[in-house]
């Protein structure tokens, strides 16, 4: 999800060693939802990455291993991992169309791996289902996903219950369903010498494809200039590999209603979250209605 200062969230830091940097996750338990063991997840997200730096050209973190070898390590009851620091400029504030163009190819090629590649056989990550979007299977804040759920307005709970309706559907039907980034956004995407970076897998997990398109348009989606980058990302995409967008806005509301339930139970345990919260749902309700 977009980044979250305080409680609820990974916490990370930049750690310098002479002249290498790295990033130290500090990971937050039940991130992966409530029925999914932290561990032996974050554990499978550093394998996937680690396959795609032997087996692709992507340009994705680099694991650092223990000195005993592992992927992950406890320190005072939370697991913590360390990845390579990655170089590169972010452009959520300045986009252009050429970016969504080289994120739709990166975004393909991530798919095309995850197509062909076998996972361990303890590999395990989140399923991002129907259950997952909209039923009592994460945690935001604290709180159980039907808890958040009660906390909403009740006309903006009507909105995500009609989505919720329409989603069941139309996800039943469709097929493309494997591993995925999740969070795919210009937020988590590095642009260096004419290369993007692919960032921040800790949401990745088993869902529909089309979800990562959604994901990437989401916080363009009312801009006047959208058309511009919703075709770039698609060509970006289809040059690599066929997309059935016929039902990219149904995905687009999806993430709408995952922000909205993060973001409100995030505010119970977050002031800054709390103070801004009336806001943001109010916005949400709004982007919903456009889409819908």
């Amino acid at each position: 999800m977009p980044p979250c200062p305080g409680a609820w969230e990974n916490t990370t830091f930049k750690v310098t060693a002479g002249e290498e940097r790295f990033l130290l996750r500090v990971h937050r338990p039940m991130r992966h939802g409530r029925f999914v063991d932290s561990g032996a997840a974050i554990a499978s997200e550093l394998r996937w990455l680690t396959a795609l730096r032997e087996q692709t050209d992507l340009a994705v973190p680099e694991p650092v291993p223990t000195k005993d070898g592992e992927l992950t390590t406890v320190r005072s009851e939370r697991i913590c991992s360390v990845l390579r620091w990655m170089d590169g400029r972010r452009h959520a504030k300045s986009p252009r169309p050429g970016h969504l163009r080289q994120l739709g190819d990166a975004m393909a090629r991530l798919h095309d791996h995850a197509e062909k590649w076998l996972p361990p056989k303890d590999f395990v990550r989140i399923r991002w289902d129907w259950e997952t979007f909209f039923g009592d299977t994460m945690e935001y804040g604290g709180l159980t996903a039907a808890k958040v759920w009660d906390l909403l307005p009740a006309s903006l709970r009507r909105d995500f219950e009609h989505v919720a309706g329409t989603a069941r559907n139309m996800m039943a039907e469709l097929d493309d369903f494997g591993l995925i980034h999740a969070d795919l956004h210009l937020d988590n995407a590095l642009f260096a010498g004419g290369e993007v970076k692919l960032i921040d897998f800790d949401d990745s997990g088993a869902g529909h494809r089309i979800y990562d398109i959604a994901v990437a348009l989401w916080e363009l989606r009312n801009r006047d200039d959208y058309e511009q980058f919703r075709t770039a990302l698609l060509d970006g995409y289809t040059a690599h590999r066929p997309l059935a967008a016929d039902h990219l806005d149904t995905f687009i509301a999806i993430r709408e209603v995952e922000f909205g339930l993060w973001f409100a139970g995030t505010a119970q345990v977050n002031p800054v979250f709390s103070d801004a919260l009336d806001r943001e749902l109010t916005a949400v309700q709004r982007r919903l209605a456009a889409l819908l």
